[in-house]
Order: C-alpha cells, then sequence, then structure tokens
C-alpha cells in the first residue's frame, strides 16, 4: 500500500521560516521606531512562532538521528522569545542580552547540525544559516547598548544614533538576509525533490521503528 503524502517537508520548514524572518524584516524596517519595546516585540514574536516551526520540523519531517538540533533550536527560541514578549522587561540591556544569546547559541546549534549531517538535505542551508547567527551575535556585541551618536542633516534637523537603533536595525538585517536565502533555498526545484527524498526517508525509518507496519 503506498504510503500517504506528507503534508510538511523539508521544503515547507524552509519557507515557514522564510517567511517568519520577512515578516520580522518588514516590521522593523517600516517602523519608524527602532526602540528597545519594538526591536523585543518583534523579536518575540519571532522566536516564539518559530520555536513553533522547528518543533513540528523536529517530530514530523526529520528522522530520529536528525531531530536533535530542532529541539534545542526550538526549547532556545521559545525561552528568549517568551522573555522578550514580557513588556515590563523590555529595555536596551535586555534586547543585546536575549538576540545576543538566541543568535549565538541557535547559531552554533545550527552550524555544528549542518557539519555533523553535512552531504544530508539541508545542510548546507543550516551551515549559511548557522554561520548568519553567530555573525549578528557578533555584530551585535560589537555594539554598545550606551552608544549615543549626535549628527545634523541641513534642513532636516539634529538626530541621535543610539546602540539600540543600531541594535534593531542590525537584527532587522539579518532577518531579511534569511528570509532571501531560506526563501531562495526553498523554492529552487532541486530543493523539492531533495525535500520530498527526505520525507521519504523520514518516512521509511519511522515505518522501521515500527516493524514496516503502514
Amino acid at each position: 500500500m503506498p504510503a500517504p503524502s506528507r503534508p510538511f517537508t523539508a521544503r515547507h520548514v524552509q519557507l515557514c521560516r522564510a517567511l517568519l524572518a520577512a515578516v520580522a524584516a518588514v516590521m522593523i524596517t517600516f517602523s519608524p521606531d527602532h526602540s528597545a519595546a519594538i526591536g523585543l516585540a518583534v523579536f518575540g514574536g519571532f522566536a516564539v512562532v518559530s520555536a513553533f516551526v522547528l518543533a513540528l520540523a523536529a517530530g514530523l519531517v526529520f528522522p530520529a538521528g536528525q531531530r536533535w538540533p530542532y529541539v534545542l533550536m526550538a526549547a532556545i527560541s521559545l525561552l528568549t522569545g517568551m522573555a522578550g514578549s514580557i513588556p515590563a522587561w523590555r529595555g536596551d540591556d535586555l534586547f543585546f542580552v536575549l538576540v545576543i544569546s538566541w543568535s549565538a547559541l541557535t547559531g552554533l546549534v545550527e552550524l555544528l547540525a549542518g557539519i555533523r549531517f553535512r552531504g544530508s538535505e539541508g545542510a548546507r542551508d543550516s551551515i549559511t544559516v548557522g554561520a548568519l547567527g553567530l555573525l549578528l551575535a557578533l555584530a551585535l556585541l560589537i555594539v554598545p547598548s550606551g552608544f549615543v551618536q549626535q549628527y545634523t542633516i541641513e534642513e532636516a534637523g539634529t538626530f541621535s544614533l543610539t546602540g539600540i537603533i543600531l541594535g534593531v536595525g542590525l537584527f532587522g538585517g539579518y532577518a531579511a538576509i534569511v528570509a532571501v536565502f531560506l526563501g531562495i533555498a526553498g523554492l529552487t526545484p532541486g530543493a523539492r525533490n531533495a525535500a520530498d527524498d527526505t520525507g521519504k526517508n523520514a518516512e521509511a525509518e519511522h515505518m522501521a521503528e515500527h516493524g514496516g507496519h503502514a
């Protein structure tokens, strides 16, 4: 009896993550306010929903031996996202602590997973996205949270460039790059075929674990 088609595949994981990153990037890009409150609100929603997608991926898409990165990233994203979603806690320091912690930890996990499962579907994408996460953490570490720089634009006035504006902007830039990268990866024909193969392999392993019964 042929196995039913899987409703959620590796390609869908890539596209879901791309969509979430795109929404975060658009919200930050078109917001005139780059304060910690806005940055943490966007990050919190992005991280919590990403945790849900990653948890689904761990349970429905990947075989047992390849689930641990998604479980870890889901847990990290859920904890940091929930902390960022508490309005009373939102401040400049918390933004840097949460986003640096999230990007460093999830980036490291995804990079190591890509290296560990090199040659399998999505490994190269994991290496790239993991490296981007570590790069974001490094960039945020370089930006002083208390940085303030005054600048003047003729006929417009004097403005202030602060550390939190730079930090929120860096997160928005990271989200935009990840959205484009994962969107292309999920929509290319090669990624579709390979994602289908991953789904079939995961299904075959699942059936083998249950004695080959459909």
